[in-house]
């Protein structure tokens, strides 16, 4: 196979390796200060590290292939200060997303940024192996001839899943894969380490992570900004890109299924059994349809019942109403809202989503207005790049729940 597994064979560097808190700060600021660079100076400043520290952790960032220098930048005083960038391709991370459908592989640098990806149509219902091989052939097809350092793949699908553990549980509607330990069967397959997570979990570390880079242009972001209401009219679609840090939202997935991502504080909130985040299974409507949980009147069934009859504006209320539970028991600053249904009808969703916590805000007598309603950044392919980030983002100290 044609692709290098987690070290660097020329460099001798091991990625995984550089995970102390001090090498995890420097290379945050390297990555978020794009190809412009940064000098010694101004990381010694930012991180409170003394500036031999600086020193030597650049020297041996640089040494490993990590950090190379960008040039020099006029000083106030004394001689020009060199300015150091962090290396996208000294390493790289494959994303997979296993949809109920289809499967979306993405390979992508250091910096968050798509080099290569694939997809395809997948039955999630097909059995175990025969879903793992196809993820692990796609995965192989995607890095054939590549010759690149790869730390790992991280993998995104529905929940509920042991994040910890990498073990899925009682899938909704593939109840077959409760139980199964997907990340040591496809760690077992490749041979490279694999990382876990819940879809709308990854996507949401993605879209933490991109959100608070000060726009190096690559990653999710680059894939398209957020379209974002005003702070005056929430259900407004407009576009502007993330640029500031995004501390505490929820990211609210609808396609196939529905689930949310929480993000508060700055991390990932996967709670202690990693379980957080079944927001499509809150009932709502004791009499309602069935769901494929088992309950009656789930929000999740309700939303897609009104989509496959046409009425799109309902199902937007109704996952307004489900967004507005959250706004009132977290506190959130943000709603983002995801997954190839909203795609479809983006206006319509934020419109309706928008409205109902208008609404809310109003009764509840609100000062300054509603919680804004937003579609994420990434488009089709922000949860592949979300799972990609569930092996970056721990290099740079960001995205720990």
């Amino acid at each position: 196979m044609a692709y290098v597994n987690r070290t660097n064979a020329e460099s001798g560097v091991n990625l995984l390796a550089l995970r102390s808190h001090n090498a995890a700060l420097v290379l945050d600021l390297l990555r978020t200060a794009g190809e412009g660079g940064i000098s010694r100076l101004e990381l010694a400043e930012r991180t409170g590290l003394t500036p031999q520290a600086v020193s030597k952790i650049t020297a041996r960032l640089r040494a490993d292939g990590l950090a190379a220098e960008a040039g020099r930048r006029a000083s106030t005083g004394g001689k020009p200060r060199t300015v150091l960038r962090l290396v996208p391709e000294a390493g790289h991370a494959v994303g997979l997303h296993l949809d109920r459908d289809e499967v979306t592989v993405v390979l992508c640098d250091l910096t968050g940024a798509v080099v290569a990806e694939r997809r395809v149509p997948l039955d999630l219902g097909a059995g175990a192996e025969a879903v793992v091989e196809s993820a692990a052939a796609e995965v192989e097809a995607l890095l054939a001839g590549a010759g690149v350092s790869v730390l790992g793949v991280g993998v995104a699908l529905p929940g509920p899943l042991d994040h910890a553990r990498g073990v899925l549980h009682r899938v909704t509607g593939f109840p077959e894969w409760d139980g199964f330990p997907l990340r040591d069967a496809l760690a077992g397959r490749l041979g490279v380490p694999v990382v876990v997570d819940k879809d709308t979990n990854a996507a949401a570390l993605g879209i933490a992570v991109v959100g608070s880079g000060s726009g190096s242009g690559s990653g999710a972001g680059a894939s398209g900004g957020v379209c974002a209401g005003s702070a005056d009219s929430p259900g407004s679609v407009g576009s502007t890109g993330p640029s500031s840090p995004l501390e505490s939202f929820a990211y609210l997935h609808l396609g196939t299924g529905l689930g949310a991502g929480l993000v508060i504080g700055g991390g990932v909130h996967r709670g202690a059994r990693t379980g957080a985040g079944e927001f499509g299974h809150q009932v709502i409507q004791l009499d309602g349809p069935q769901c494929g949980c088992g309950n009656r009147g789930c929000i999740e069934a309700l939303c897609l019942a009104a989509v496959d009859r046409g009425a799109v504006g309902e199902a937007a209320r109704v996952l307004g109403v489900g967004a507005a539970n959250l706004v009132g028991l977290l506190d959130i600053d943000l709603v983002l809202l995801g997954g190839r249904t909203v795609a479809a009808h983006q206006e319509a969703f934020v419109r309706g989503v928008g409205a109902v916590l208008e609404e809310r805000a109003r009764l509840e007598g609100v000062d300054d207005g509603a919680v804004p309603v937003r579609v994420a950044p990434g488009g089709a392919r922000g949860v592949a790049e979300g799972a990609a980030q569930l092996l970056l983002a721990p290099l740079f100290g960001r995205g720990e729940g």
